[in-house]
C-alpha cells in the first residue's frame, strides 16, 4: 500500500500543470508576433498614403493648371495604376496558392463602383480648387468617417474624438465662408463654389466607402495579411478604373488625348509624364488608404489623411506657388488642434487599458473587444 501511495502522484501534476503553461506561452508569443506584424503593416500603409496623397494630388492639380480639362481622365488616374499590384500578387499566389473568397471579391467589386464615383467627385475639387483649399475642405472626411463608423460598425468614441471631429469640421467651415479670397485667376465664383461642395460630397462618399470596406472585411471573417490586402485592392481598383473608363470612351476622351497633349502648357512630353506619374502616385495613395482600413480601421485612415493636411499645405505653397492667408492658417490650426485632441484621446485610452490589464491579468485570456476612438 505504501508503495502504491508513493507512486501514484509522480507523473500527473507535471502533465496537468506544465502543459497549459506552455500553451499559454505559445499563444502569447503568437499574439505578440501578430501585433508586431500588424504594426509594421500600419506603418507601411501610412508611408504609402503620405507619399501618394501629397505627390499624386500635386500632379493632378498641375494637369488642370496647365491646360488639362478632362475630369473623367483625372478620376481615371486615381486607380488606373492598379497593374502595379499584379506582380506582388502573382509572387504571393505562387508561394501560397491563396485567393480571397468569392463573396469578398464580389463585395470588393461593388465597393469599386463606389470608389469610381468618388474619384469623379474629387476630380471637381482638383479642377477648381487650389490644393491648399481642397486639402483643408477634405479634412471634413474625418467627421463623416466618425459618423459612418458609429452607425455602421458601431465604433464607440471618447469625448476627445468628438472634440476632434467638431474642430476639423469648423476648419472646413472657415474655408467655406471665405470663398472669395482664393479663387484662381480666370475661374468663376460659381465653378469655385461647385468645386467646394463637390469636395465635401467626395469626402462624405469616401468616408462611406472606407467604413463599408471595414464592415465588409469584418463580415468576411478572413484573417488580414498583405496577400488579402493586395487582392482586395486589385479588385476594387480594377472595377473603379473600368467605371471611369466607360464615360471616357463615350465622350471620346481617349481619342482626344493626343490633341490635349499637343496643347498642354508644359509641352507634350511633360503632359504624358504628369498623367502617368499622377496615376502611379494616386494608386500608391489608394494602396495605403485601403491597407490602413483593412489593417486598422476606417477612422485611423481618416485621421492619417487629416494629419497630411499641413504637409499638403506646405507642398502647395512651395511647388505650386499658392497663397497662404489668415483664413487658411485658422483652418489649419483647427485641423491640427482636432488631430492632437484625438491623438491624446487614443493615448489616454491606451494608458487606461494598460492599467486595467496590469491590475487584472486575466483579461488577456478573455480578450477585450472595446474599441475606443
Amino acid at each position: 500500500r505504501a508503495t502504491n501511495n508513493k507512486s501514484f502522484p509522480v507523473s500527473i501534476p507535471w502533465d496537468t500543470e506544465l502543459s497549459p503553461k506552455n500553451a499559454n506561452m505559445d499563444e502569447e508569443a503568437s499574439k505578440h508576433h501578430e501585433e508586431r506584424r500588424n504594426t509594421l503593416l500600419v506603418l507601411l500603409n501610412c508611408s504609402l498614403l503620405a507619399v501618394g496623397a501629397v505627390g499624386g494630388q500635386l500632379l493632378s492639380r498641375m494637369y488642370f493648371l496647365h491646360g488639362g480639362h478632362k475630369r473623367w481622365l483625372s478620376a481615371f488616374t486615381v486607380t488606373a495604376g492598379f497593374p502595379i499590384l499584379i506582380l506582388p500578387i502573382a509572387v504571393s499566389y505562387k508561394r501560397r496558392r491563396f485567393l480571397i473568397p468569392a463573396r469578398l471579391a464580389a463585395a470588393s467589386g461593388l465597393l469599386g463602383l463606389l470608389l469610381g464615383f468618388n474619384s469623379y467627385l474629387y476630380s471637381f475639387g482638383t479642377a477648381y480648387l487650389p490644393v491648399s483649399v481642397a486639402s483643408l475642405v477634405g479634412s471634413s472626411q474625418l467627421a463623416f468617417t466618425a459618423a459612418f463608423a458609429f452607425l455602421i460598425v458601431k465604433q464607440r468614441f471618447s469625448h476627445y474624438t468628438v472634440n476632434a471631429v467638431v474642430l476639423m469640421t469648423l476648419g472646413s467651415a472657415v474655408i467655406g465662408f471665405h470663398m472669395d479670397g482664393d479663387i484662381p485667376k480666370g475661374e468663376s465664383k460659381g465653378k469655385y463654389a461647385l468645386g467646394f461642395f463637390m469636395t465635401i460630397a467626395a469626402s462624405a462618399t469616401h468616408a462611406l466607402f472606407m467604413t463599408l470596406l471595414q464592415y465588409t472585411q469584418g463580415k468576411a471573417r478572413v484573417p488580414v495579411d498583405y496577400d488579402v490586402v493586395l487582392q482586395v485592392q486589385l479588385v476594387i481598383s480594377m472595377v473603379a478604373t473600368l467605371f471611369c473608363a466607360v464615360p471616357m470612351i463615350i465622350n471620346g476622351d481617349f481619342q482626344n488625348l493626343a490633341r490635349e497633349a499637343a496643347e498642354f502648357g508644359l509641352g507634350e512630353k511633360k503632359y504624358y509624364m504628369i498623367v502617368v506619374l499622377a496615376a502611379i502616385g494616386l494608386q500608391v495613395m489608394i494602396i495605403g488608404s485601403l491597407g490602413l482600413v483593412l489593417c486598422s480601421s476606417s477612422l485611423v485612415a481618416g485621421i492619417v489623411t487629416s494629419l497630411l493636411v499641413p504637409v499638403r499645405q506646405v507642398s502647395a505653397v512651395i511647388f505650386l506657388r499658392e497663397g497662404f492667408d489668415a483664413e487658411k492658417g485658422m483652418a489649419l490650426a483647427l485641423c491640427l488642434w482636432g488631430f492632437a485632441s484625438h491623438l491624446y484621446g487614443r493615448y489616454r485610452a491606451g494608458s487606461e487599458k494598460q492599467d486595467t490589464d496590469d491590475r487584472n491579468p486575466q483579461q488577456f485570456e478573455h480578450g477585450n473587444g472595446n474599441n475606443l476612438g
